[in-house]
């Protein structure tokens, strides 16, 4: 959006005439805005300051009916306090304008008339306009977030944000005056922060994620009484098997809970998928993905939790959080697996007010010159580590194991060993966490020696285990003991299975117990828990879907 340019002044002809010339002048790379009004003046300045605009400089007319031009430059000051500020004076006036050099920190003032403007208006205004770009940063245009660092809820939302591929600006509300000051002008209490503004000047308060999304422009309902295939579930099976439905011709929905990618998409380098020898983000994969699922025609409904699957005869019904429901011929389940929850002591009371769960991308910002612990000895924790090191002033790896060889890939281990400032320390866990109201303190045990050390930390990022999100599911589908969902050959081994498979041939490979209804990824049981693999049993799952079409 261009800077704007304010003129006022109570006499239409003299306005007329400023902001013709203006206009001539610096209408290209300005926004000219005038009005005959001081009061509407300033209303219409809260409701730009509210959009994230940017006023460089205003011009005022000193005698006007509302208010003297000198008070009016001085109530908008308040609201954008690095504007020029010029005072339009008749020779009686002169005077009052000196005087208002040091009342309001005027900038200039010029006498009426100005003709010609080459020789006593531009001049003047080019060299307030050149100050002004000089110490002037550009407003950040998108989503603004503002609220306390060290707030669950805020971090809800910027998780959120981040997972979904949306920029935005984070503003904290103890550092940054410009967050006060929007509080403020929307009269928005402390308490129901976080805030998240869009571009129009609205917002919503506190982590209410489906209001978030509807002012994004995101889908919150289906175009179609019946599906093909849904999807539940965006990670790299999900969003592989949407490329390949909707590429096929299969009317085709994926239902997210929380952002697309997956663990995948909070990866901050994945450099062993196949095609990019220089590696990529799991959020550029993610793009590419989501963009390529959208030109086939896949529908995305986000953020919708699913929390039941209906079946009556060859149609599934698949019922949502919040009361709505979907019908399909198929269903893939590519819902994946979620950090186990660290048991430590204190983890629960700092969870998302300095314990993260995955989350690298999206507080690494935060951690700038702090020292910070990664728990896990997994890809995910390495590839954390890795992206925090840019910021944080050390990270610390804790494994219970005596190094890293067992379970994180060689390529990863050897970049961890080149930085400096990330020390793996094995044989250790995390036994309890500390602080108030905030991460400030962890205490690790040595494994070997059971003694016990206490040390500052900035924030703890959680990388432990594989848990798949299949509680939802009940008792409709067969899982393993670790709650995976079993499918094709292995179901054979369920006593169960007989009792509940009806069919005359046996489940296609991905297939679960209930004909019609695939899993593929990491939720399913024996899978490998790589992005190759997954993105191909989403894949896979399509070609099964159609055979089980053809049946119906």
């Amino acid at each position: 959006m261009k800077p704007i340019i304010f003129s006022i002044d109570d006499d239409p002809q003299v306005l007329r005439a400023i902001r013709r010339d203006l206009r001539g002048k610096y209408g290209k790379e300005f926004r000219i805005i005038s009005t005959e009004s001081a009061n509407e003046a300033l209303k219409s300045l809260v409701e730009l300051q509210k959009k994230g605009e940017a006023v460089a400089l205003f011009i005022s007319d000193q005698r006007m009916p509302e208010m003297l031009g000198v008070e009016f430059l001085e109530k908008a000051k308040e609201i954008y306090p690095e504007a020029k500020r010029i005072l339009l004076t008749a020779y009686s006036d002169t005077d009052a304008a000196i005087k208002a050099i040091n009342d309001v920190q005027l900038d200039y003032y010029l006498m009426k008339p100005w003709d010609p403007p080459e020789e006593k208006l531009f001049p003047v205004i080019d060299d307030q306009l050149d100050e002004w770009a000089a110490t002037h940063k550009p407003e950040f245009h998108g989503i603004r977030v503002v609220g306390y660092q060290f707030s669950p809820k805020s971090h809800k939302v910027k998780d959120f944000l981040s997972g979904n591929l949306t920029p935005y600006q984070w503003m904290d509300i103890e550092k940054s005056g410009k967050a006060k000051q929007m509080i403020g002008l929307n009269s928005i209490s402390l308490k129901d922060l976080p805030a998240t503004f869009f571009e129009d000047g609205s917002y919503v308060l506190g982590d209410n994620l489906s209001a978030i999304s509807e002012k994004m422009g995101r889908k919150t309902t289906t175009s179609a009484e019946l599906y093909d295939v849904v999807i539940i579930g965006s990670g790299p099976a999900g969003l592989a098997a949407g490329v390949y439905g909707g590429s096929e011709g299969l009317k085709t929905l994926i239902i997210e809970k929380r952002a697309p990618g997956g663990q995948a998409g909070t990866s901050s380098r994945i450099e062993n998928y196949l095609g990019f020898p220089k590696g990529l983000s799991g959020a550029d994969l993610t793009r590419r993905a989501v963009t390529q699922a959208s030109r086939f025609g896949v529908e995305f409904l986000s953020p919708k939790e699913v929390v039941k699957i209906e079946t009556l005869e060859q149609y599934k019904t698949v019922h949502m959080s919040d009361g709505t429901t979907v019908n399909a011929k198929s269903i893939v389940i590519s819902t994946g697996v979620d950090y186990r929850r660290l048991e430590a002591a204190g983890a629960d009371d700092f969870s998302g007010a300095g314990v993260y769960y995955g989350a690298a991308t999206t507080e690494a910002g935060s951690c700038r010159d702090q020292v910070v612990y990664v728990i896990g000895g997994g890809n995910s924790a390495g590839q954390g580590a890795m992206y925090l090191s840019q910021f944080a002033k050390k990270v610390n790896i804790v494994i219970r194991r005596e190094d890293l060889s067992a379970t994180m890939s060689s390529y990863l281990i050897d970049q961890i060993n080149g930085t400096p400032n990330i020390e793996v320390m094995g044989k250790r866990q995390v036994v309890e966490l500390g602080g108030n109201g905030r991460l400030d303190r962890v205490c690790i045990q040595n494994l070997e020696t059971n003694e016990t050390e206490t040390s500052s930390a900035g924030a703890v990022f959680v990388f432990i285990g594989a848990k798949p999100f299949t509680e939802w599911l009940g008792n409709g589908l067969l899982k393993d003991d670790k709650g995976f969902i079993m499918t094709g050959r292995d179901l054979l081994q369920k006593d169960e299975f007989e009792k509940v498979w009806k069919q005359d041939r046996d489940p296609y490979l991905l297939e679960t117990c209930v004909p019609g209804i695939f899993a593929a990824g990491d939720v399913r049981s024996g899978a490998m828990n790589r992005v190759a693999s997954a993105t191909g049993e989403g894949a896979m799952a399509i070609s099964f879907v159609h055979k089980y079409l053809a049946e119906i």
